[in-house]
Protein backbone atom coordinates (compact mmCIF):
# COMPACT_ATOMS: atom_id res chain seq x y z
CA UNK A 1 0.00 0.00 0.00
CA UNK A 2 1.40 3.47 -0.86
CA UNK A 3 2.71 5.55 2.05
CA UNK A 4 0.09 8.28 1.49
CA UNK A 5 -2.72 5.71 1.62
CA UNK A 6 -1.33 4.28 4.85
CA UNK A 7 -1.10 7.74 6.42
CA UNK A 8 -4.64 8.52 5.32
CA UNK A 9 -5.89 5.24 6.81
CA UNK A 10 -4.22 5.99 10.15
CA UNK A 11 -5.68 9.50 10.09
CA UNK A 12 -9.19 8.19 9.48
CA UNK A 13 -8.74 5.59 12.20
CA UNK A 14 -7.59 8.26 14.66
CA UNK A 15 -10.57 10.47 13.80
CA UNK A 16 -12.94 7.52 14.23
CA UNK A 17 -11.46 6.66 17.63
CA UNK A 18 -11.70 10.30 18.74
CA UNK A 19 -15.35 10.40 17.67
CA UNK A 20 -16.07 7.11 19.42
CA UNK A 21 -14.51 8.41 22.64
CA UNK A 22 -16.46 11.66 22.46
CA UNK A 23 -19.83 9.91 22.15
CA UNK A 24 -19.15 7.04 24.56
CA UNK A 25 -21.71 7.04 27.35
CA UNK A 26 -20.53 8.51 30.63
CA UNK A 27 -20.10 6.10 33.50
CA UNK A 28 -22.00 6.31 36.79
CA UNK A 29 -19.57 5.48 39.58
CA UNK A 30 -21.02 2.77 41.88
CA UNK A 31 -21.65 4.06 45.39
CA UNK A 32 -19.94 2.73 48.49
CA UNK A 33 -22.02 0.23 50.49
CA UNK A 34 -23.66 1.45 53.68
CA UNK A 35 -21.19 1.68 56.53
CA UNK A 36 -21.20 3.58 59.81
CA UNK A 37 -24.26 5.78 60.25
CA UNK A 38 -24.59 8.86 62.43
CA UNK A 39 -26.46 8.18 65.69
CA UNK A 40 -29.15 10.34 67.29
CA UNK A 41 -26.92 11.68 70.05
CA UNK A 42 -24.36 12.91 67.53
CA UNK A 43 -27.09 14.60 65.49
CA UNK A 44 -28.29 16.38 68.61
CA UNK A 45 -24.76 17.60 69.39
CA UNK A 46 -24.39 18.92 65.85
CA UNK A 47 -27.71 20.74 66.14
CA UNK A 48 -26.62 22.38 69.38
CA UNK A 49 -23.36 23.45 67.75
CA UNK A 50 -24.84 24.98 64.58
CA UNK A 51 -28.13 26.53 65.72
CA UNK A 52 -28.52 30.30 65.28
CA UNK A 53 -31.61 31.50 67.19
CA UNK A 54 -30.86 35.24 66.85
CA UNK A 55 -31.93 36.78 63.56
CA UNK A 56 -29.76 39.79 62.85
CA UNK A 57 -31.72 40.88 59.76
CA UNK A 58 -31.23 41.76 56.09
CA UNK A 59 -27.62 42.26 54.93
CA UNK A 60 -27.95 42.40 51.10
CA UNK A 61 -30.93 43.61 49.11
CA UNK A 62 -31.59 44.44 45.47
CA UNK A 63 -31.03 47.84 43.87
CA UNK A 64 -34.56 49.07 43.25
CA UNK A 65 -37.83 47.21 43.21
CA UNK A 66 -37.05 45.06 40.14
CA UNK A 67 -33.85 43.39 41.39
CA UNK A 68 -33.98 40.27 43.57
CA UNK A 69 -30.92 38.72 45.26
CA UNK A 70 -30.34 35.09 46.16
CA UNK A 71 -27.96 32.19 46.94
CA UNK A 72 -25.18 33.49 49.23
CA UNK A 73 -21.83 31.69 49.49
CA UNK A 74 -19.16 33.10 51.80
CA UNK A 75 -15.35 32.95 51.84
CA UNK A 76 -12.45 34.80 53.46
CA UNK A 77 -9.43 36.31 51.71
CA UNK A 78 -6.78 38.26 53.60
CA UNK A 79 -8.47 40.35 56.28
CA UNK A 80 -11.84 40.51 54.55
CA UNK A 81 -14.92 38.42 53.94
CA UNK A 82 -16.50 38.06 50.52
CA UNK A 83 -19.97 36.96 49.50
CA UNK A 84 -20.70 35.52 46.09
CA UNK A 85 -24.40 36.01 45.43
CA UNK A 86 -26.74 36.19 42.46
CA UNK A 87 -29.29 38.75 41.31
CA UNK A 88 -32.11 38.85 38.78
CA UNK A 89 -33.57 42.09 37.37
CA UNK A 90 -36.93 42.36 35.62
CA UNK A 91 -37.17 38.56 35.71
CA UNK A 92 -34.67 38.21 32.84
CA UNK A 93 -32.24 35.77 34.49
CA UNK A 94 -29.61 35.36 37.20
CA UNK A 95 -26.08 36.79 37.07
CA UNK A 96 -23.37 36.48 39.74
CA UNK A 97 -21.98 39.29 41.90
CA UNK A 98 -19.48 39.86 44.71
CA UNK A 99 -19.77 41.77 48.00
CA UNK A 100 -17.22 42.51 50.73
CA UNK A 101 -17.37 42.76 54.53
CA UNK A 102 -15.08 43.29 57.52
CA UNK A 103 -17.42 41.79 60.12
CA UNK A 104 -19.87 39.44 58.31
CA UNK A 105 -22.72 41.82 59.16
CA UNK A 106 -22.16 44.93 57.02
CA UNK A 107 -21.63 44.33 53.31
CA UNK A 108 -20.50 46.48 50.39
CA UNK A 109 -21.49 45.46 46.88
CA UNK A 110 -18.48 45.31 44.53
CA UNK A 111 -19.82 44.30 41.14
CA UNK A 112 -20.56 41.54 38.65
CA UNK A 113 -18.28 38.54 38.00
CA UNK A 114 -20.39 36.18 35.83
CA UNK A 115 -22.65 37.69 33.16
CA UNK A 116 -25.04 36.76 30.40
CA UNK A 117 -23.35 35.35 27.27
CA UNK A 118 -24.18 35.94 23.59
CA UNK A 119 -27.53 34.58 22.48
CA UNK A 120 -27.81 30.95 21.33
CA UNK A 121 -25.30 29.81 23.97
CA UNK A 122 -26.45 27.12 26.41
CA UNK A 123 -25.98 29.66 29.26
CA UNK A 124 -27.11 32.80 27.43
CA UNK A 125 -29.57 34.04 30.07
CA UNK A 126 -28.71 32.28 33.34
CA UNK A 127 -25.36 32.49 35.19
CA UNK A 128 -26.02 31.58 38.82
CA UNK A 129 -22.62 30.94 40.47
CA UNK A 130 -21.30 29.80 43.83
CA UNK A 131 -17.81 29.25 45.22
CA UNK A 132 -15.95 25.93 44.95
CA UNK A 133 -13.07 24.44 46.95
CA UNK A 134 -13.69 26.47 50.09
CA UNK A 135 -12.06 25.32 53.34
CA UNK A 136 -14.85 23.12 54.69
CA UNK A 137 -13.42 22.69 58.20
CA UNK A 138 -15.88 24.06 60.76
CA UNK A 139 -13.10 25.84 62.66
CA UNK A 140 -11.02 26.44 59.54
CA UNK A 141 -9.90 29.49 57.59
CA UNK A 142 -12.92 29.69 55.23
CA UNK A 143 -10.44 30.55 52.47
CA UNK A 144 -10.63 29.26 48.91
CA UNK A 145 -8.15 26.66 47.68
CA UNK A 146 -6.40 26.89 44.35
CA UNK A 147 -6.25 24.00 41.91
CA UNK A 148 -4.09 24.12 38.80
CA UNK A 149 -3.15 27.68 39.78
CA UNK A 150 -6.76 28.87 39.59
CA UNK A 151 -9.78 29.57 41.78
CA UNK A 152 -13.05 27.88 40.80
CA UNK A 153 -16.80 28.27 40.90
CA UNK A 154 -19.70 26.21 39.60
CA UNK A 155 -22.83 27.76 38.18
CA UNK A 156 -26.33 27.10 36.94
CA UNK A 157 -26.65 28.03 33.27
CA UNK A 158 -29.62 28.25 30.94
CA UNK A 159 -30.58 29.59 27.53
CA UNK A 160 -34.05 30.87 28.43
CA UNK A 161 -35.01 34.13 30.08
CA UNK A 162 -37.08 34.12 33.27
CA UNK A 163 -36.80 32.98 36.86
CA UNK A 164 -34.81 29.71 36.70
CA UNK A 165 -36.52 28.72 33.44
CA UNK A 166 -36.01 25.05 32.52
CA UNK A 167 -33.84 23.42 31.39
CA UNK A 168 -30.84 24.40 33.52
CA UNK A 169 -27.42 22.73 33.43
CA UNK A 170 -24.20 23.01 35.44
CA UNK A 171 -21.05 24.81 34.33
CA UNK A 172 -17.59 25.58 35.72
CA UNK A 173 -15.58 28.81 35.60
CA UNK A 174 -12.21 29.93 36.97
CA UNK A 175 -10.30 33.10 37.85
CA UNK A 176 -6.75 33.99 38.87
CA UNK A 177 -8.13 36.13 41.72
CA UNK A 178 -11.44 35.46 43.48
CA UNK A 179 -11.78 39.03 44.81
CA UNK A 180 -11.24 41.15 41.70
CA UNK A 181 -14.27 42.44 39.83
CA UNK A 182 -13.76 40.95 36.41
CA UNK A 183 -15.48 38.24 34.41
CA UNK A 184 -14.63 34.66 35.41
CA UNK A 185 -13.51 32.33 32.62
CA UNK A 186 -15.95 29.64 31.56
CA UNK A 187 -14.33 26.32 30.57
CA UNK A 188 -14.66 24.87 27.09
CA UNK A 189 -16.06 21.60 28.49
CA UNK A 190 -19.29 23.29 29.68
CA UNK A 191 -21.91 22.26 30.46
CA UNK A 192 -20.25 19.67 32.66
CA UNK A 193 -23.57 18.10 33.71
CA UNK A 194 -27.00 18.41 32.10
CA UNK A 195 -30.32 16.65 31.80
CA UNK A 196 -29.36 15.50 28.29
CA UNK A 197 -26.36 13.43 29.38
CA UNK A 198 -26.40 9.73 28.56
CA UNK A 199 -25.94 8.85 32.25
CA UNK A 200 -28.55 11.29 33.62
CA UNK A 201 -30.43 9.86 36.58
CA UNK A 202 -34.19 9.90 36.94
CA UNK A 203 -34.30 12.57 39.65
CA UNK A 204 -32.40 15.17 37.54
CA UNK A 205 -33.81 14.76 34.05
CA UNK A 206 -35.56 18.13 33.85
CA UNK A 207 -33.14 20.60 35.47
CA UNK A 208 -29.97 20.76 37.56
CA UNK A 209 -29.69 23.31 40.35
CA UNK A 210 -27.26 24.71 42.90
CA UNK A 211 -23.98 22.86 43.46
CA UNK A 212 -21.02 22.90 45.82
CA UNK A 213 -17.63 21.27 45.21
CA UNK A 214 -15.25 20.24 47.99
CA UNK A 215 -11.69 18.93 47.81
CA UNK A 216 -11.58 15.58 49.60
CA UNK A 217 -7.85 15.35 50.27
CA UNK A 218 -8.09 11.71 51.33
CA UNK A 219 -9.89 10.79 48.08
CA UNK A 220 -12.16 8.56 50.14
CA UNK A 221 -14.36 7.98 47.07
CA UNK A 222 -11.41 7.60 44.70
CA UNK A 223 -11.62 11.18 43.45
CA UNK A 224 -10.28 14.45 44.87
CA UNK A 225 -13.25 16.64 43.90
CA UNK A 226 -16.77 15.86 45.09
CA UNK A 227 -19.83 17.82 44.00
CA UNK A 228 -23.27 17.90 45.60
CA UNK A 229 -26.21 19.42 43.74
CA UNK A 230 -29.98 19.22 43.54
CA UNK A 231 -31.79 18.03 40.44
CA UNK A 232 -35.43 18.11 39.38
CA UNK A 233 -37.55 15.56 37.56
CA UNK A 234 -40.71 17.67 37.70
CA UNK A 235 -41.69 21.02 39.15
CA UNK A 236 -41.71 20.95 42.94
CA UNK A 237 -39.77 17.68 43.16
CA UNK A 238 -36.01 18.02 43.81
CA UNK A 239 -33.37 15.74 45.33
CA UNK A 240 -29.65 16.05 46.11
CA UNK A 241 -27.16 13.90 44.21
CA UNK A 242 -23.39 13.59 43.77
CA UNK A 243 -20.74 13.77 41.06
CA UNK A 244 -16.95 13.34 41.19
CA UNK A 245 -13.95 14.58 39.21
CA UNK A 246 -10.18 14.31 39.00
CA UNK A 247 -9.58 17.65 37.27
CA UNK A 248 -12.61 19.97 37.83
CA UNK A 249 -13.31 19.76 34.09
CA UNK A 250 -14.71 16.27 33.54
CA UNK A 251 -17.35 14.86 35.88
CA UNK A 252 -18.94 11.50 36.54
CA UNK A 253 -22.18 11.03 38.40
CA UNK A 254 -21.74 9.08 41.63
CA UNK A 255 -24.36 6.50 42.60
CA UNK A 256 -27.62 5.62 40.93
CA UNK A 257 -29.87 7.47 43.39
CA UNK A 258 -30.04 10.72 45.37
CA UNK A 259 -28.08 10.91 48.61
CA UNK A 260 -30.56 13.15 50.44
CA UNK A 261 -34.26 13.15 49.62
CA UNK A 262 -37.52 14.10 51.33
CA UNK A 263 -41.18 13.81 50.47
CA UNK A 264 -40.69 10.49 48.68
CA UNK A 265 -44.09 9.13 49.68
CA UNK A 266 -45.89 11.94 47.84
CA UNK A 267 -43.17 12.35 45.16
CA UNK A 268 -43.05 16.06 45.83
CA UNK A 269 -41.16 18.57 47.91
CA UNK A 270 -37.76 20.20 47.48
CA UNK A 271 -34.42 19.19 49.01
CA UNK A 272 -31.81 21.60 47.73
CA UNK A 273 -28.84 23.99 47.81
CA UNK A 274 -26.37 21.78 49.75
CA UNK A 275 -23.40 23.20 51.66
CA UNK A 276 -20.83 20.78 53.10
CA UNK A 277 -18.75 21.37 56.25
CA UNK A 278 -16.87 18.99 58.55
CA UNK A 279 -17.43 19.25 62.29
CA UNK A 280 -14.91 17.00 64.02
CA UNK A 281 -15.15 13.72 62.11
CA UNK A 282 -18.75 14.31 61.00
CA UNK A 283 -19.58 15.61 57.54
CA UNK A 284 -22.53 17.98 57.82
CA UNK A 285 -24.72 19.04 54.92
CA UNK A 286 -26.83 22.16 55.35
CA UNK A 287 -29.72 22.29 52.89
CA UNK A 288 -33.19 23.73 52.50
CA UNK A 289 -36.55 22.03 52.38
CA UNK A 290 -39.94 23.03 51.01
CA UNK A 291 -43.18 21.29 50.17
CA UNK A 292 -42.82 18.25 52.44
CA UNK A 293 -43.25 20.30 55.64
CA UNK A 294 -44.82 23.73 56.16
CA UNK A 295 -42.99 26.77 54.75
CA UNK A 296 -39.48 26.81 53.28
CA UNK A 297 -36.73 26.27 55.85
CA UNK A 298 -33.11 25.22 56.43
CA UNK A 299 -32.06 21.97 58.07
CA UNK A 300 -29.14 19.50 57.89
CA UNK A 301 -27.98 15.90 57.52
CA UNK A 302 -24.81 14.13 58.67
CA UNK A 303 -22.49 11.46 57.30
CA UNK A 304 -19.19 9.68 57.99
CA UNK A 305 -18.46 8.77 54.36
CA UNK A 306 -19.99 11.57 52.20
CA UNK A 307 -22.37 9.05 50.64
CA UNK A 308 -24.83 7.82 53.27
CA UNK A 309 -26.55 10.66 55.12
CA UNK A 310 -28.70 10.65 58.25
CA UNK A 311 -31.24 13.46 58.26
CA UNK A 312 -31.91 15.63 61.29
CA UNK A 313 -35.60 15.33 62.13
CA UNK A 314 -35.78 17.95 64.89
CA UNK A 315 -36.37 21.69 64.90
CA UNK A 316 -35.51 23.65 61.76
CA UNK A 317 -32.33 25.70 61.78
CA UNK A 318 -34.07 28.62 60.05
CA UNK A 319 -37.74 29.12 59.26
CA UNK A 320 -40.08 32.09 58.64
CA UNK A 321 -40.62 34.25 61.72
CA UNK A 322 -40.02 37.89 60.67
CA UNK A 323 -41.77 40.16 58.18
CA UNK A 324 -38.75 40.05 55.84
CA UNK A 325 -38.70 36.21 55.74
CA UNK A 326 -42.39 35.44 56.26
CA UNK A 327 -42.73 33.70 52.87
CA UNK A 328 -39.40 31.84 52.60
CA UNK A 329 -36.35 31.42 54.86
CA UNK A 330 -34.06 29.09 52.94
CA UNK A 331 -30.87 28.38 50.91
CA UNK A 332 -28.17 28.22 53.63
CA UNK A 333 -24.52 29.14 53.88
CA UNK A 334 -23.19 28.67 57.42
CA UNK A 335 -19.81 29.69 58.85
CA UNK A 336 -18.28 29.72 62.32
CA UNK A 337 -15.84 32.51 63.15
CA UNK A 338 -14.32 33.50 66.47
CA UNK A 339 -16.85 31.42 68.38
CA UNK A 340 -19.95 32.76 66.60
CA UNK A 341 -22.02 30.87 64.04
CA UNK A 342 -23.40 32.93 61.13
CA UNK A 343 -26.24 31.42 59.09
CA UNK A 344 -26.79 33.31 55.82
CA UNK A 345 -29.96 32.59 53.88
CA UNK A 346 -32.32 33.88 51.22
CA UNK A 347 -35.32 35.62 52.81
CA UNK A 348 -38.52 36.42 50.96
CA UNK A 349 -41.11 38.66 52.54
CA UNK A 350 -41.84 42.31 53.15
CA UNK A 351 -38.58 43.51 51.51
CA UNK A 352 -38.71 41.25 48.47
CA UNK A 353 -36.08 38.57 47.86
CA UNK A 354 -33.07 39.50 49.99
CA UNK A 355 -30.16 37.91 51.89
CA UNK A 356 -30.37 37.79 55.68
CA UNK A 357 -28.26 36.36 58.49
CA UNK A 358 -28.96 34.73 61.87
CA UNK A 359 -26.33 34.17 64.55
CA UNK A 360 -25.62 31.95 67.54
CA UNK A 361 -25.18 35.02 69.77
CA UNK A 362 -27.25 38.19 69.77
CA UNK A 363 -25.17 40.71 67.80
CA UNK A 364 -27.85 43.32 67.28
CA UNK A 365 -26.60 45.54 70.11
Amino acid sequence: MPRKSIQRTYLLLACWLAWLTSVAPAEIIPALPVGRLVDTNTLQKIFEEVQTPFKYGVVIKGDGTNELVDCPSIFRSGEHWYMMYVAITNKIGYQTFLAKSDDLLHWEKLGKILSFTPTNHWDAWQADGGIALCDYRWDGSHELEKFDGKYWLTYIGGAQQGYETDPLSLGVAWAKSPTKIREWNRIAENPILSGKDSDVRDFEKKTLYKSQVIHDEKESLGYPFVMFYNGKKKNGYERIGMAVSKDMLHWNRYGETPVVANGEAKTNGITGDPQIVKIGDVWTMFYFGAGWKPHAFDTFACSYDLVHWTKWEGANLIEPSEPYDKTYAHKPWVVKWQGVVYHFYCAVGSEGRVIAVATSRDLRQ
